[in-house]
């Protein structure tokens, strides 16, 4: 069965640094926009519910059609890691979070990375691509 996944980083100040379909289904370009779209109009209800809670993991926080977002706020940085999935896998779904944020942790260590910035490193986006088939 083919699923549809689009995952991104999203930072503090809502800028996208980090965003790839993770799912099997085809990929149709006009889907990609579409699924970027959902995932920014979500990011209103994402900063209502950061405040209201002590959760990293918010679950399934807004839908469309078929479609639902996940969102793992982290801790100190507020930096929104936005899943738009077709799938109901919530223990797998914050599996992937959490080994993300850990890389993503690895990634903000690097002395050469400006936090904030595009994470452009074919390594993470290999990594976070096979954790996206393990866990979805």
């Amino acid at each position: 069965m083919a699923s549809t996944a689009c995952f991104m980083i999203i930072s503090k100040n809502d800028i996208p640094i980090y965003e790839a379909e993770v799912g099997s289904a085809p990929k149709k370009e006009e889907a990609a926009h579409q699924h970027q779209f959902i995932l920014h109009a979500a990011l209103d209800v994402v900063q209502d519910l950061a405040w209201t809670t002590s959760a990293m993991f918010l679950k399934s926080i807004d839908r469309f059609n078929d479609l639902v977002v996940s969102v793992y706020v982290t801790a100190v940085t507020h930096t929104r890691l936005m899943l738009l999935h077709d799938s109901r896998n919530d223990d797998g779904i914050k599996s992937f979070f959490q080994e993300v944020h850990e890389l993503y942790i690895k990634i903000l260590l690097n002395p050469l990375y400006l936090p904030g910035s595009r994470v452009t490193s074919s390594h993470f986006d290999t990594k976070v691509r096979a954790l996206a088939r393990k866990y979805l």
